[in-house]
């Protein structure tokens, strides 16, 4: 307590004498006056100067009863004062009296006989306002039935924050009589509160006279141990008339269900929020491996500290997996994201690796039910059935796994896999809340990896087409060294219709033919496939480049309405040249023998599938040494960059022809195909050998 701060009353020493009012008496403004036994008045208070309007010059020595009463009653009261006198029994009553003033009042009067040390007799009156006295009497009884009848837990506590008084709604709260309150402090009584922050707030009120309303406050009482209960503490300083502080009052509220009720709105908000993050999140890409680390990301750590997406080995091939009873689940791990838990990661399946769950097994049960499985309170017996092996399960239970959930990812009424859900730095046990979260997030995650599986079913199978009909060459062919890559375009993305060829022809020549057809997925590897074989097919027949490609042009228009650009050379040792024909393709670039790499200038000529378009055959020289460099449009555009910026860069990669040729496709390919360009690219590098 300060020095400047206000007196306090601890209850060890009396009150000294006080000049302005300071208690009850005061407040009723009790008048006493001295009778003799003649009635006559012999000493007269202030406060009966104040009640009865007479100065004490003026009333000491008068009978009273012509001062105090109404004359009316004169009578009446002196047969109650004999009687006083008479027998000793006091007598109390109320009766109008004339002030001086003549203003009539009702009064509330105690008498008394009154014996002093001389056996003298006197008559003690005490008198004060009854309509003071009645309000006084409403407050007090309205003050004691609204504490005693308040839903409202009421205290006070004295200047060392121990118990005055308790109302019956504190006892019910507490779960503890009030007698068993008074006396002790708040930290004796509540120990399962709060207590350190309420005592520090009590204390401050206490020294500072700053009120605290509507403080939360969370714990559990004697009432209910076994559950947490909150309540809003309100606390204000007491003080007496004097401003001398008397102690602490206390106020608390149950509050429990609106706060019950806050945590539930605000874990819906939660719910809420992460949804919609996880629709912001999940499936930004068809690629099925970034789809279910998706989904792990966001399960972790609002919903779990370990996240485990794991499909049916079946389904990630394209193949429907209805479990038997007895059968086990073969599982392939996705992805899996853990909150500072590396003992429950490590007890994980690594992403990638596929692995045998027993009939026995809770994530076995998921898949072949469609039912989610929880276990709230995870018991040693438990982890066996949790983990694949004994190993991961001693990890679990190093981990501290206490609460497990493993929902199921159902898309288009088929069971993909399942997200497995453990808590071990979260105390708290997954719950009804958390189940339904978790379905909601498995059912919105399960759409986007069953899209992304087939997108990448359907991807595999075009790429392993358009792999098929790709050729395989020797390295050296009809005077010519060949190098060539073909690169498919991003996961995100389906694969394109690029393809080369090297082709073998009579008197050592060489066709080398590098094409691309518009669109992507199998239709156009189909239709590749098909402009291929009729190009094989073609070039047999030893026809000039530009010959060649108006039958193609011919082809392509009866295939659906494809479009294709391509190169068709053909190179003659024997004469050290080159036959070429462009159809709308971009121009390949010439290395020639101590000069600069360049783009060989040549007619673009129109598409193939546009018809009646007539092609022209450019002859250029190729001696040994010289290179060609033929690519598809995925090597070099961008959006970012403009395609002659692009180009440039390419023939700056091509100045050193002493490189050998596959590591200029690696080059190639890893310098200029950047990872934002959703296209196919091939490359098709020959290189003149010297003459036999």
């Amino acid at each position: 307590m300060g020095a400047t701060g206000p007196p306090v009353a601890d209850g060890t020493e009396p009150g000294r004498g006080s000049l302005g009012p300071s208690g009850l008496l005061d407040v009723l403004g009790v008048a006493s006056v001295v009778l003799d036994t003649e009635g006559r008045i012999m000493l007269w208070s202030p406060q009966a100067e104040e009640l009865f309007g007479y100065p004490a010059q003026e009333a000491l020595g008068r009978y009273a009863a012509r001062v105090l009463v109404h004359e009316q009653h004169v009578g009446l009261v002196k047969k109650l004062f004999a009687d006083v006198m008479a027998t000793g029994q006091g007598w109390a009553g109320a009766f109008p009296i004339r002030r001086k003033d003549g203003t009539t009042r009702l009064v509330e009067f105690r008498n008394m006989r009154l014996l002093d040390d001389r056996g003298h007799v006197y008559a003690l009156g005490l008198a004060a306002d009854q309509t003071t006295v009645r309000s006084l009497e409403q407050d007090v009884a309205l003050s004691t039935r609204m504490i005693s009848q308040s839903p409202i837990g009421l205290a006070v506590l004295d200047t060392r924050l121990r118990y005055v008084t308790v109302n019956p709604a504190l006892e019910r709260i507490n779960g503890i009589p009030a007698e068993e309150h008074l006396g002790r402090t708040m930290r004796e009584v509540m120990p399962l509160v709060e207590i350190d922050t309420l005592e520090s707030a009590a204390r401050r009120v206490l020294e500072t006279g700053r009120p605290l309303v509507d403080h939360s406050t969370v714990g559990r009482t004697p009432a209910d141990p076994d559950e947490d209960h909150a309540w809003s503490v309100s606390l204000y300083r007491l003080e007496d008339a004097l401003g001398t502080v008397l102690g602490v009052a206390l106020s608390i509220e149950d509050v429990t269900e609106k706060y019950r009720a806050g945590l539930e709105a605000e874990s819906a908000r939660r719910r809420l929020a992460l949804i919609a993050d996880a629709s912001a999140r999940i499936g930004t890409t068809l690629d099925l491996d970034r789809t279910a680390r998706e989904l792990a990301d966001v399960a972790v750590p609002e919903l779990a500290d370990i996240a485990a997406v794991d499909l049916l080995d079946a389904v990630v091939g394209g193949r429907r997996r209805d479990l038997g009873p007895a059968e086990p689940a073969v599982i392939r791990a996705l992805a899996v994201k853990a909150n500072d838990a590396p003992d429950a990661l490590r007890a994980a399946d690594p992403p990638g690796q596929v692995a045998r769950y027993g009939p026995d097994r809770l994530v076995t049960e998921c898949v072949r039910t469609s039912r989610p499985v929880m276990v709230a309170q995870v018991k040693d017996e438990d982890l066996p059935r949790i983990a694949r092996s004994p190993e991961a399960a001693t990890l679990l239970a190093r981990a501290g796994v206490h609460s497990y959930l493993a929902v199921p990812l159902i898309a288009r009424g088929e069971v993909l896999g399942a997200l497995d859900l453990k808590r071990t730095g979260n105390p708290l046990p997954f719950s009804e809340d958390d189940l339904l979260l978790a379905r909601e997030l498995a059912s919105r995650a399960a759409v986007q990896i069953d899209n992304a599986r087939w997108y990448q079913n359907a991807r595999d199978t075009a790429l392993m087409l358009q792999r098929s009909l790709l050729p395989s060459h020797p390295s050296v062919t009809g005077g010519l060294e060949v190098a060539s890559r073909y690169q498919p375009a991003g996961a995100t993305t389906e694969v394109g219709g690029d393809w080369f060829d090297v082709i073998p022809l009579d008197g050592g020549k060489t066709a080398l033919v590098v094409g691309d057809v518009m669109g992507s997925g199998i239709t156009a590897a189909a239709t590749m496939g098909r402009l291929r074989t009729a190009t094989n097919t073609l070039a047999s027949l030893d026809l000039d480049p530009a010959r060649l490609l108006e039958h193609l042009d011919r082809i392509t228009e009866g295939l659906d309405h494809s479009i294709a650009t391509c190169l068709y050379a053909v190179h003659d040792p024997r004469l050290h040249q080159c036959r070429i024909a462009n159809a709308g393709h971009l121009p390949p670039a010439l290395i020639r023998v101590g000069s600069r790499p360049e783009l060989l200038d040549l007619p673009t000529g129109a598409p193939l599938g546009v018809g009646g378009v007539e092609f022209s055959t450019t002859v250029f020289d190729l001696g040994p040494g010289d290179e060609l460099v033929l690519y598809t449009d995925g090597l070099v555009e961008t959006r970012r960059h403009s395609l002659d910026e692009r180009l440039a860069t390419m023939l700056g990669l091509l100045d050193d022809p002493t490189r050998p040729l596959e590591e200029v496709c690696d080059l190639l390919v890893r310098t200029l195909h950047h990872p934002d360009n959703h296209d196919d690219v091939a490359v098709l590098i020959a290189r003149a050998q010297p003459g036999n």
